[in-house]
């Protein structure tokens, strides 16, 4: 009876939000940059999405996975590469008139004041003195903000300066309201309150918005505001799930059902990093040239003797992991991914869980710790192996990092290579592989002096 039920649910859901009307669509986009002359890096490749109306779609992915690229896509400030924008089943050709946006930085003119700020998108659109006067004071007290209509953006707090932000998009009326990881530059408490006040007011009559599309890499801010959470990949980015959210605001974050959806997001951004195969988890097999995590030693060492502490014995949740040691998506997962490629870690239906080798390492000294790292750096990270062959095998065990600069450029950009380079040669200095030289930018095999 009970599968009965959920069955007959779904389909009713489904049917639900066929009958919405679709305010916008993404049609097979697709968005490259220029690297060099010949090459292209490609931020995602044949993505579709539907934009419905009375819906929060939440963006949810690391840092480079193509959330704000296609966030500005949709808002006509770039064109893609290929593929096609749709409003109102009309193409878009450009910023639209029933669109606003809300960015990171709060971007107000310092010489302007609230009032004026708010009115500014009004004056570019050639809107009478009165007119956009009028509707600037009426998004201003919208917003909360009324009473510091005088007051310039140095007399504000964060916080304040971000409501501001909300009422210069509110102002021109918009269908489509868009928002670039609007509190991840306030304090916790802030940005909390903020997110309660834009529920307050996508649940009021009070504006014209229909629907609101947030980008954020904070996984708990996606469970408490999302209807429907889209999950974006890496390498290349793009849309990889996609999450419907049937638990009612207003979201209790201590609750069950909300626990219970935080482990659900973490299985869906996880899932692709390993494959089972009979019940046994694949580790994953990376190239020459991966763009490998940003993960410090101190952070992977100090994970690790995390993970070994006796009320954890080698295996937690990752919504766990995160609420306890206070990290987001951009500072857990380049750890956790560090520590899947080396194999000192799996991850598996949302938990992450200690390799044999890696309660080795956790368990062991200094020295000991370096003789281990230096075995899974050779084993499984190929430009580690690369740069020590290649020492090795020059008479003076000498070479510049120009060398393998050039190489990785052949498949990265210059600033990726800069930056994968950067990790192996960290992890390779820790493990005793190879020495290098910072003035002089030269590996070695022995310590310069």
């Amino acid at each position: 009876m009970a599968a009965t039920l959920q069955i007959s649910r779904g389909a009713l859901r489904i049917k639900m939000k066929s009958n919405r009307q679709i305010l916008l669509e993404a049609r097979s986009v697709s968005k490259s940059f220029k690297k060099n002359d010949h090459q292209e890096h490609l931020v995602f490749g044949d993505l579709n999405l539907m934009l419905h109306e009375h819906e929060i779609v939440v963006l949810l992915g690391k840092s480079g996975s193509g959330k704000s690229t296609l966030l500005r896509i949709i808002a006509g400030l770039i064109k893609p590469s290929k593929g096609e924008v749709l409003y109102r089943n009309q193409p878009a050709g450009g910023p639209l008139q029933g669109l606003s946006m809300v960015f990171q930085s709060f971007a107000l003119l310092p010489w302007l004041t609230v009032l004026q700020n708010v009115e500014l998108g009004l004056e570019a659109q050639g809107i009478p003195k009165a007119e956009r006067r009028q509707r600037a004071l009426r998004a201003i007290d919208i917003i909360g903000m009324d009473g510091f209509e005088s007051a310039y953006p140095k007399e504000l707090s964060g916080g304040m300066c971000q409501r501001v932000g909300f009422a210069r998009a509110l102002v021109v009326n918009p269908e489509i309201l868009l928002m670039d990881e609007p509190f991840s530059a306030l304090d916790v408490l802030t940005a909390d309150n903020l997110r309660s006040d834009l529920l307050d007011l996508w649940q009021s009559d009070k504006t014209n918005i229909k629907t609101i599309v947030l980008v954020t890499h904070n996984i708990e801010e996606a469970a408490k505001l999302a209807d429907r959470i889209i999950i974006f990949g890496t390498d290349p980015g793009g849309i990889k799930a996609e999450l419907s959210v049937e638990v009612a605001h207003p979201r209790n974050s201590q609750s069950q059902a909300f626990h219970d959806l935080v482990e659900e997001i973490y299985m869906l951004l996880t899932a692709p990093r390993q494959t089972k195969t009979s019940g046994v988890i694949k580790p994953r097999i990376i190239d020459f040239t991966y763009r490998l995590p940003k993960a410090e030693i101190s952070e992977l060492t100090g994970l690790l003797e995390t993970l070994i502490a006796p009320e954890y014995a080698g295996k937690i949740e990752l919504a766990q992991l995160a609420e306890e040691l206070l990290l987001g998506v951009n500072d857990l997962f380049p750890l956790t991914e560090a520590l899947e490629i080396l194999r000192f870690a799996t991850i598996s239906g949302g938990d992450i869980e200690l390799t044999e080798i890696g309660r080795q390492f956790a368990e062991a000294d200094i020295l000991q710790r370096k003789k281990i790292f230096a075995g899974q750096l050779l084993n499984f990270v190929p430009l580690a192996r690369h740069v020590r062959q290649v020492l090795d095998e020059r008479p003076r065990h000498k070479a510049s990092e120009d060398r393998f600069l050039e190489e990785l450029e052949d498949h990265l950009s210059v600033e990726v290579s800069e930056e994968v380079l950067k990790v192996v040669i960290d992890w390779g200095r820790y493990a005793e592989l190879f020495a290098y030289d910072y003035n002089k930018g030269i590996l070695s095999l022995e310590d310069p002096t």
